[in-house]
């Protein structure tokens, strides 16, 4: 596919970069040449050097051959005003970047009005990660299919769990039959594991279960704690003020510390019943005293990963039961930020990359058996995919076990008419089903893509 990108930040650098792994012709538009010297530096993408939100710039990066136009400026009206550029061009899909918060209950209005595909608030989506994350302190990360009901969840094996050294075969009962380990990050290694494989001491194993099943099983290893009553959230970026939503929304005492007055005083307004304080949160004397070695929950959003890794291990220090959850946007020293004793690393830029992602995939096949929701595994090493099955193929009425699927790929749950399937190789795959499959495999846009 042919797809232009306005706007060269760091979303839209990202944004590119997966894509352009996925084989799409990229072109990116910014009015910053150093922004877009860093993207040619890495990536054979076309860069043009302008703005975005005029015709001539926009026929010079090939409107009139332009598949999808994804607009990710700093500015939402500059982004929606580039996508009606582009429709009126005769660009069939267009998705903007709306940040703002006084704009979300309006997003919907706006998309419809301007005919965009979607109109995405990457902050927002990753509040509501990070919310979900906060639920339990013992996951590094959950992430749902099949319309919430099925749940993949991220944990670590530690020294005092009844998995460690074991075969997942003879875990059987402590699973509760409808639990399927699907992925097993183990040092530089990832794996997708069979009955015999046998989980160690330090694997960050990933595993798909129905929502309601995947909480007994925590329950039962220990990882689920009590209710969660307080978060504490370091920096007042858009996506500490979603998140303070979220959980003030949700019942939690919430407290934001920012150093910016100006800042607190937008938040104080915006947020009734969320305590504002007004201080660095690098202060360990202000922190101890509001109370950060009792908090259930340490949220760390402040403007640099430095600042968030460092406030991150200090929580852990100082209250090693709390939940703390790390924003980072850069992928640097990626060996020694995984090996940090860290509970949860949120990276929104990719988060908002991959939702992009799945929206592409399902254009190419909006016919056959397209994705419905698509995330990267392990630093974009596999892929765990719902596929949506819209018509009869190669794959549907077939035991799964008389299917030629091709090597390091599983199905792992089949959703139909609202009951969750664990398979075995008497199921099959039916018309109205969706599918979820994990694979090292990149790219599955289709479901007959999964045969060799």
């Amino acid at each position: 596919m042919n797809i232009i990108i306005v706007g060269c930040g760091r979303v839209g650098r990202s944004i590119a970069e997966q894509l352009n792994t996925e084989g799409h012709a990229i072109t990116v538009v910014d009015v910053n040449p150093e922004e877009l010297d860093k993207l040619v530096e890495t990536e054979n993408i076309m860069v043009i050097e302008g703005n975005g939100a005029t015709y001539s710039v926009l026929r010079e990066a090939g409107i009139e051959n332009c598949d999808l136009l994804i607009a990710v400026t700093a500015a939402d009206e500059l982004n929606l005003y580039t996508c009606l550029l582009a429709k009126n061009a005769g660009v069939n899909s267009t998705i903007a970047r709306v940040r703002n918060p006084e704009y979300i209950s309006d997003v919907n209005v706006i998309k419809d009005d301007l005919k965009l595909s979607l109109a995405i608030n990457p902050e927002y989506t990753c509040a509501g990660e990070i919310a979900r994350l906060v639920k339990y302190v013992g996951i590094m990360s959950i992430r749902s299919f099949a319309g919430d009901q099925v749940d993949l969840i991220k944990i670590k094996i530690k020294e005092d769990s009844p998995l460690v050294n074991k075969r997942i075969a003879d875990n059987a009962s402590l699973l509760k039959g409808n639990v399927r380990f699907c992925f097993v990050e183990r040092g530089e290694e990832l794996y997708i594991p069979d009955g015999d494989f046998v989980l160690r001491v330090g694997d960050e194993a990933s595993f798909v279960a129905p929502s309601q099943v995947a909480s007994k099983m925590l329950k039962s290893l220990g990882i689920i704690s009590n209710k969660m009553r307080s978060a504490m959230i370091l920096g007042g970026s858009k996506i500490g003020f979603y998140l303070a939503k979220i959980l003030r929304d949700s019942g939690l005492s919430v407290k934001i510390f920012e150093k910016n007055p100006s800042r607190c005083e937008e938040l104080s307004e915006d947020l009734p019943g969320v305590m504002i304080f007004n201080g660095d949160a690098m202060d360990e004397d202000l922190l101890l005293s509001e109370g950060i070695d009792r908090a259930d929950a340490v949220i760390c959003l402040m403007n640099t990963d430095e600042e968030n890794l460092l406030a991150s291990l200090y929580a852990k220090h100082v209250n090693p039961n709390a939940k703390v959850v790390t924003e980072l946007g850069n992928l640097k020293f990626r060996s020694v930020v995984d090996s940090l004793p860290l509970d949860s690393i949120i990276r929104p830029k990719h988060l908002t990359g991959q939702f992009i992602i799945r929206y592409v995939r399902g254009m190419q096949n909006t016919i056959g058996n397209n994705v419905e929701t698509m995330y990267k595994i392990s630093h974009n090493r596999a892929e765990a995919l719902e596929f949506r099955v819209r018509e009869n193929s190669a794959v549907t009425g077939v035991p799964l076990s008389q299917l030629n699927l091709k090597k390091d790929l599983q199905i792992i749950c089949i959703s139909r008419n609202g009951k969750i399937i664990t398979p075995g190789g008497n199921d099959t795959i039916e018309k109205g089903d969706s599918v979820i499959v994990v694979t090292k495999h990149q790219g599955l846009s289709d479901l007959k893509s999964i045969l060799r």
